[in-house]
């Protein structure tokens, strides 16, 4: 009878994986243990995680690398599931908070047992009077209005959203994917959403997150002057972001009749359904009494996550949902573009475990700077410029230039982007620099090739290779 490889030893490998979300190599596996396993007998328990389909193995030979898969990223297999947190060693990237955001992110990261579980508080709800009750400051919505305006505000809705559908498209379907743990680059994003080529050695779930996004925002542009917070659009936002993801394909657009738990919180969401019921109606009546478009946008973000009404994907319910108000009256969406996992998962834990906005409130805020500087000429009112950019703009230029020259197309661009990020960028700094490296491949043009130092006729044929 073969031995049992011990379940601990397994555990220890999946750990020093997920410190490594682009992939590691066997040799770094071994020297991350702290026992010895001599290499035949971790190529074997590699092997095996494989098989269960925890790991997915990239590569051959000795360039054979391996990352989580999709399912082991989640924590749980029920309604909440939370994106993973990636730790590394080295500096964390997170955006600026407050004062009360960082007491807020120091407590719900104590130890989980240190936390005291806590219920569903209809008080937190009830306590919110609509167009009273602000939890965002006059000053903060003043400014979001100032960054957010275009110049299609009188027109009908949508009509902004439409200008810049193509962008819109691939950065919020990506994003907000980004921020359930799924691996795709921006690049296989772009390949998936236009030629709908699924990105090799990818889990199938991670496409179909992503084309379930794209139906969503197509629901929220085309029908933008006819949505609302009502239950025609909120179930149908999650029939659509749910569609072949939940065992039960009965649940898709239903409200929950059974009682679910969230991994990596001390938070219990409701378990009556006719408690979820009423709570959900009220959420979404409080929602479409809200007038100001950020506040609506922002009480969605915080009630429909901390509700929990579905079996699961709650939370791209409530990031998708927040747009809705800013698509219908012409505003910069929210693509939560740059927001790190582990900042926007402190936010949604503020809220799940103590009923405080701070920090969710600094994480969305900031997320909506970004994403409008990404979509208007305000970049100048984000102030210097970007120190990440700046660092590393030398590399960010050669690898640009060897692309074009060598007139890779858009799956061939990605592998070489990503390899040099693991040869040249540190860890920490690998993901946002190959986001940053594919957003300019994606955004270059005859008017800004020649920072690259790229002719027009090298130009030329790139663009007729780049698909």
């Amino acid at each position: 009878m073969p031995k049992r490889i011990p379940e601990q030893e397994l555990d220890a490998i999946v750990e020093i994986v997920a410190a490594h979300p682009e992939g590691v190599q066997v040799k770094a596996i071994r020297e991350g243990l702290v026992f010895d396993l001599p290499p035949r007998m971790l190529q074997r328990r590699l092997a095996l995680l494989v098989e269960q389909k925890r790991l997915i193995a990239e590569g051959r030979g000795r360039g054979r690398s391996y990352r989580l898969s999709s399912g082991e990223m989640g924590v749980s297999p029920s309604a909440g599931r939370l994106a993973p947190i990636r730790q590394t060693a080295q500096v964390e990237v997170y955006p600026p908070i407050s004062p009360a955001a960082e007491a807020i992110k120091s407590t719900v990261r104590k130890p989980i047992q240190e936390r005291k579980p806590v219920g569903y508080r209809q008080a937190f709800l009830d306590d919110y009077s609509p167009n009273d009750t602000f939890y965002l400051p006059a000053e903060t919505r003043l400014r979001l209005v100032e960054i957010g305006r275009s110049p299609d505000g009188q027109l009908p809705a949508g009509t902004y959203a439409r200008k810049i559908y193509n962008r819109l498209l691939i950065d919020l379907s990506w994003n907000s994917s980004r921020l359930e743990g799924n691996t795709y680059s921006l690049l296989e994003t772009e390949r998936l959403l236009e030629l709908g080529e699924i990105a090799e050695g990818k889990d199938a779930r991670e496409a179909q997150m992503i084309l379930n996004h794209k139906a969503v925002i197509e629901l929220l542009v085309e029908q933008a002057g006819e949505i609302g917070f009502n239950r025609y659009t909120i179930l149908n936002l999650h029939a659509l972001l749910s569609d072949n993801l939940l065992a039960d394909p009965q649940a898709c657009g239903r409200l929950r009749a059974i009682t679910v738990g969230i991994g990596g919180t001390v938070y219990l969401p409701l378990e009556v359904p006719q408690q979820i019921e009423e709570c959900f109606q009220q959420v979404l009546d409080t929602a479409a009494a809200i007038a100001d478009p950020f506040e609506q946008a922002f009480f969605a973000v915080t009630h429909l996550s901390y509700l929990q009404p579905f079996e699961d994907v709650n939370k791209r319910v409530s990031r998708l949902a927040a747009n809705i108000p800013l698509i219908r009256e012409n505003l910069s969406p929210l693509s939560f573009v740059d927001v790190p996992e582990r900042a926007y998962i402190d936010g949604i834990l503020g809220v799940y475990e103590l009923n405080r906005i701070e920090l969710l409130r600094d994480v969305f805020v900031w997320a909506y700077e970004r994403s409008c500087a990404r979509y208007s000429a305000v970049r100048q009112s984000l102030g210097e410029p970007d120190p990440f950019r700046l660092h590393y703009r030398v590399l960010m230029a050669e690898l640009i230039a060897k692309i074009i020259r060598g007139r890779m197309d858009k799956k061939a661009a990605a592998a070489f982007i990503k390899q040099h990020a693991s040869e040249q960028v540190p860890q920490q700094d690998r993901a946002r620099f190959v986001e940053v490296v594919e957003t300019e491949l994606m955004g270059l043009h005859e008017g800004n090739m020649a920072r690259y130092r790229i002719r027009p006729a090298e130009y030329q044929a790139w663009r007729q290779h780049w698909r």
